[in-house]
């Protein structure tokens, strides 16, 4: 029995009616690696079931103490049923790209069972018409709750499902399972016990005050960040929906890695927040809602410390930072990018970014739960802007993966909306000795981005107009840069573009764009 932090607890609280707050994705994988050249269902269920022992994501579900006197728990499911959670599904004919998005975006719009553990998976096949692809592969869409796990908790949750060669690994065999349901009593008395805790955890951060007061009152006096503007409101902000669309995007890492050297010190969480900048100016200016002022983008940050590394939930700070849409110039703006992102990560070292961690403890679970559905019942959590998107960086394995056998060849990550905030990008990089992808996922409310497709397209011009960039200004960055790339599309067929103000970046050789992305159509 494990109680739930107060950060891992708002995930479950936030989950209002069309909001479901889980974290997953979708990975492709083929077969021809496998033994004998095939995965059958049976061979995944069995897999999972040898290694179910070692998560306890797994077997476990929530159990709320009883009128909501303190933060849910964690328990055994003494019902548990492997085959409730694993299921196998086919694509849609014609089987292509655009229809394993929709298919990914209904799955997801779906909210979890909460009388059963917190996870779903499903088995994929006939995506023979996605292009690109080796023939025969099937897909993994996984789709765990947010407040089981974060970025940084799911890769290693993915790492027990896969290996690192065709031939899966041989585990520890499960010690004996004896699931235990806590009584009501037990947990009261539990609670009890922890709301004595509370008056010794709000004296510490009282004492957090006054040296976090002197960080911030000498970060302003030095110039170290700057008060930041209140973010404009767009089209992703408002009423979120039930219903999702998804896509992605996926680019060359060498490119990406050239566009970082075009200015110093820059990253490249500031190349792909730039990137994503540049999409969301093209596609707003086209349906001509751009503000004057900078869009916002919330980013995600691990606050765990190196004792903390394995521990499971939720860690995680915030960062704001000012995307620059306001910027034409796309040098420019990755520039002022990377400003905002060291005055950021300045503003966040001195609040401490583990203070919103720790004040999520100290409210109890049914008064966080109240608030948050009078603020959405009153229309107060449409009422201010905190960030016009969320934009989070989810690291890859550093090594090919395998799952029954069959080769990891591809993925899109599916993530959660907030209120007021109908759009969410995942940056998934699989990398191997430098060299490798970063894909560019996101998910939206289909009533605020009904075009999926066309803000796929956006952001892919927004890379190939950075590319064309290094191509001109850094020649001697590699091959792999020397020529401009042009625009694709992983779609067969697509819908005309609006007129847009500027002009499309200019297209080259299809050797070229080859080299930058796997959207091709």
């Amino acid at each position: 029995m494990q109680q739930l932090s107060g950060q891992d607890a708002m995930f479950v609280h936030a989950e209002l009616e069309g909001m479901p707050q889980h974290i997953g994705g979708v990975s492709i994988y083929d077969q021809s690696t496998a033994p004998g050249g095939k995965v059958r269902f049976k061979d995944i269920l069995a897999l999972l079931q040898s290694r179910v022992h070692l998560s306890p994501i797994f077997r476990r579900k929530l159990v709320s103490v009883p009128l909501g006197l303190g933060q849910p728990y964690w328990v055994d499911d003494p019902h548990f049923d492997l085959e409730y959670h694993v299921r196998h599904i086919a694509l849609p004919k014609p089987g292509d790209w655009r229809q394993l998005c929709i298919l990914a975006a209904r799955i997801h719009s779906r909210p979890l069972a909460r009388d059963k553990p917190l996870w779903e998976m499903y088995i994929i096949e006939g995506l023979d018409n996605v292009h690109g692809l080796p023939k025969h592969c099937f897909g993994m869409l996984l789709k765990v709750h947010h407040a089981a796990m974060d970025g940084a908790t799911g890769s290693r949750f993915m790492s027990l499902m896969l290996d690192p060669t065709p031939e899966p690994a041989e585990v520890a065999p499960a010690p004996p399972w004896q699931p235990e349901v806590p009584s009501p009593a037990s947990m009261l008395g539990k609670a009890w016990l922890d709301a004595w805790k509370m008056p010794v955890q709000a004296v510490g951060l009282l004492r957090q005050a006054v040296p976090t007061l002197g960080r911030l009152y000498r970060g302003y006096r030095e110039h170290a960040f700057e008060p930041r503007q209140s973010p404009p409101r767009t089209r992703f902000q408002g009423h979120i929906s039930a219903n999702r669309v998804v896509d992605a995007v996926r680019f060359d890492f060498e490119i990406v890695r050239a566009i970082k050297q075009l200015h110093p010190g820059a990253t490249i969480n500031d190349v792909m927040l730039t990137i994503v900048a540049g999409g969301l100016r093209r596609f707003l200016q086209e349906t001509r809602e751009l503000p004057a002022a900078s869009l916002v983008a919330g980013c995600p940050i691990d606050v765990r410390s190196p004792e903390e590394k394995m521990a499971g939930g939720n860690m995680v700070g915030f960062m704001g930072v000012s995307l620059c849409t306001h910027i034409e110039d796309p040098l420019e703006r990755l520039r002022a990018v990377h400003e905002h992102s060291l005055q950021a990560k300045a503003y966040a070292a001195a609040l401490g970014p583990r203070l919103a961690l720790e004040l999520t403890d100290l409210v109890p679970g049914n008064v966080l739960a109240l608030g948050l559905r009078l603020a959405a019942a009153t229309g107060l959590t449409e009422s201010s802007v905190t960030f016009n998107t969320i934009v989070t960086n989810v690291p890859g394995p550093p090594i090919q993966q395998y799952f029954c056998g069959a080769r990891l060849v591809d993925a899109l990550s599916l993530g959660p909306l907030l209120p007021n905030i109908g759009l969410f990008h995942v940056v998934y990089s699989a990398v191997q000795n430098k060299q490798g992808s970063v894909t560019l996922s996101f998910t939206a409310c289909r009533e605020m981005l009904p075009e999926p497709a066309r803000y796929a397209e956006c952001l892919q011009a927004s890379f190939d107009e950075m590319a064309t960039l290094v191509a001109i200004l850094a020649p001697a960055a590699g091959k792999a840069t020397r020529n401009p790339p042009r625009k694709a599309s992983r779609r067969a067929t697509t819908k005309a573009p609006r007129k847009a103000p500027r002009k499309a970046p200019r297209r080259a050789t299809p050797k070229a764009s080859q080299k930058t992305s796997r959207r091709t159509g």
